[in-house]
C-alpha cells in the first residue's frame, strides 16, 4: 500500500511539463460509484428515465454485463434527446448528487499534476454528459469518453464508433496522447488493465481483488480513498441532535451572562455554548493548527474557504468570540440560523444587488473599529469541490478602510462531513489552520486584483502542504 502523501511527493519530484500526460479514469477513481440500486431506481419511479440512466452509470467497477446495461438504457431513454438538453441534465445531476461522490484525494492528485504542468486526461467509458461537468469543476479540459452519434439534432442512443471499454479505453487515450508521454494512470477496475499497462508510473485505486492481485505483482502502488457515501439513519438522528444542542446552547450562554446585561459578553456566551454543544452532539472534533493567531491581532477581517452548512458552526468555535460574520440576506429568514445570527450582530448582504451590497456592508468598518472581528467567506458561495474559488473583494475594501489585517482560516475537510448542499453532517475530523495576518494597509482598493488571487492561493498551497500541527 501507498500513501497519498507518497504518491504527491512522486509527482513534484518526478518529470514536469505538459509533454507528460496524467490519466484519471472516472468512476471509482475521480468520483465514488453511485448507489447501483437505491438512487437510480428511485429516479427512474419518479418518471425520468434519462436521469436514471446518467445517474446509475457511475459505478465503481463494473462487469461487461453492466456496461451492457448501460448502453441499452442509453438506447432505451437519451435516444431522441438533443445534445443540449443531455448537456443540462448532466449539470443538474453534477449540482445536485455527483458532486458529493468526488474524491478528496483525486482533486489533490489533480491538482499535483496540474502544478507540475502535466497534462491531465479524464477517461471514461460512459458520455460526456457524466464526465464533463465534474472535469470543469477540477479544471480539466481533456475528455476522453464514448461518444453518442447524432441524426439530425438529436441522439440515436448508440455510440458514434467503438464503445471506450476495455481495450477501447486504452486505444482511445493512446491515440489522443499519441505525441505524448503517459507518465501516470490512476484506474481501480481489472477492466482497465490494457490502460494502465500504457504508463510509465501506474497506480491502482481501491482495486478490485484481481487487480489488486496484479498490482502486488507487478509492485504497483496502491491507493486507498475515504469512500463517499451518503448519510445513514444514525446521522440524521445525530444532526437533529446537534440542531437541539445548537438551540439549547444558544439559549444557556445566555442566560449564563445575562447578568452583565451586555449584548456582546451575551452573544459571545451563545457562540461558544452553542458550537460545542452542536459539535459534540454530531460527534465532530476539531483539529486546529495556528490558534495563536486566532487570538491575536484582533479586530481583524478573518476569511475562510467555505465547503459546507457547517462551517457557520466550525468557525466561529474556531475563533471563540469578539466575531461577527457577513451572510447571504436568505440566512436572515432561516428559522434557526437567522435568529441566532441577527443576535450575534451577522450583516446579512443582497448578492444579486451590488450597490445594495456595498452599501450594507459600510457599517462593518464601523463593527471593526469599535473592537468587534469580522469572519466572512470571500468566495460568496460553498464550493462544489474541496478546492478554492475566486475571491471577491468586498472584505478586502472593509479591511483596509477598518485599518485592520486579514487572516486567513483554512478549512480542509469540512465538505466531508456534510456535503455543500446537506443539511446532515456525519461524524468525522475537520483541520483547521488559521495562519498568520497579511497586513493590507498599502495595498491599492483601485488594483488589487493580484494581492486577492496571492490569497486565494494561499489558502489552496496551505490545502495541498497541510502545516504539522502544533
Amino acid at each position: 500500500m501507498s500513501t497519498l502523501a507518497e504518491a504527491v511527493s512522486a509527482i513534484r519530484s518526478g518529470p514536469q511539463g505538459a509533454r507528460i500526460a496524467a490519466v484519471f479514469d472516472f468512476g471509482g477513481t475521480v468520483v465514488d460509484g453511485l448507489p447501483r440500486r437505491g438512487l437510480a431506481r428511485k429516479v427512474f419511479r419518479r418518471g425520468d428515465g434519462r436521469l436514471a440512466t446518467l445517474l446509475g452509470g457511475i459505478q465503481r467497477g463494473g462487469t461487461d454485463g453492466d456496461y451492457g446495461r448501460f448502453l441499452h438504457a442509453v438506447e432505451q431513454t437519451w435516444a431522441g434527446a438533443t445534445e443540449s438538453e443531455l448537456e443540462q441534465l448532466g449539470r443538474k445531476a453534477f449540482a445536485k448528487e455527483i458532486y458529493g461522490r468526488l474524491f478528496p484525494e483525486a482533486w489533490q492528485l489533480v491538482r499535483a499534476h496540474q502544478l507540475a504542468g502535466h497534462t491531465v486526461i479524464v477517461v471514461s467509458e460512459l458520455t460526456r454528459f457524466q464526465v464533463r461537468p465534474v472535469a470543469e469543476r477540477l479544471g480539466i479540459d481533456n475528455v476522453v469518453c464514448t461518444e453518442l452519434a447524432v441524426q439530425d439534432g438529436v441522439l440515436t442512443g448508440h455510440p458514434a464508433g467503438a464503445p471506450v471499454w476495455r481495450a477501447g479505453k486504452a486505444t482511445a487515450v493512446a491515440e489522443f496522447a499519441a505525441n505524448l508521454e503517459i507518465g501516470y494512470v490512476y484506474a481501480d477496475s481489472v477492466t482497465d488493465l490494457p490502460l494502465l499497462e500504457l504508463a510509465t508510473r501506474p497506480t491502482v485505486v481501491d482495486p478490485d481483488p484481481a487487480l489488486a492481485a496484479i498490482a502486488v505483482g507487478n509492485d504497483w502502488p496502491i491507493l486507498t480513498f475515504r469512500l463517499r457515501r451518503a448519510p445513514r439513519p444514525v446521522d440524521y438522528l445525530r444532526t437533529i441532535a446537534g440542531f437541539a444542542g445548537l438551540i439549547g446552547g444558544a439559549l444557556i450562554g445566555v442566560l449564563r451572562k445575562s447578568y452583565t446585561g451586555k449584548r456582546q459578553t451575551m452573544a459571545d456566551a451563545l457562540m461558544h455554548d452553542a458550537t460545542t454543544a452542536t459539535l459534540r452532539a454530531i460527534d465532530v472534533q476539531l483539529r486546529v493548527v495556528g490558534a495563536e493567531n486566532a487570538r491575536a491581532p484582533r479586530p481583524a477581517v478573518f476569511l475562510f474557504n467555505h465547503q459546507s452548512q457547517f462551517d457557520v458552526i466550525i468557525v466561529p468555535k474556531v475563533l471563540d468570540g469578539a466575531v461577527t460574520g457577513i451572510g447571504k440576506k436568505e440566512l436572515a429568514n432561516h428559522p434557526l440560523f437567522g435568529p441566532l445570527m441577527r443576535f450575534v450582530g451577522v450583516t446579512f448582504i443582497d448578492r444579486t444587488d451590488t450597490e445594495r451590497a456595498k452599501a450594507a456592508l459600510a457599517p462593518v468598518v464601523s463593527t471593526l473599529r469599535d473592537g468587534l472581528s469580522i469572519a466572512v467567506a470571500p468566495e460568496g458561495t460553498r464550493s462544489f469541490t474541496p478546492g478554492v474559488g475566486p475571491f471577491k473583494k468586498g472584505a478586502f475594501h472593509i479591511a483596509i478602510q477598518a485599518g485592520v489585517p486579514v487572516i486567513p482560516v483554512v478549512v480542509r475537510n469540512a465538505g466531508e462531513i456534510a456535503w455543500r448542499d446537506s443539511p446532515i453532517a456525519r461524524p468525522g475530523i475537520v483541520d483547521v489552520a488559521v495562519l498568520a495576518p497579511i497586513d493590507v494597509s498599502g495595498w491599492d482598493p483601485a488594483d488589487m486584483d493580484a494581492e486577492v488571487e496571492g490569497v486565494r492561493q494561499l489558502f489552496e498551497t496551505t490545502l495541498l502542504n497541510w502545516p504539522e500541527p502544533d
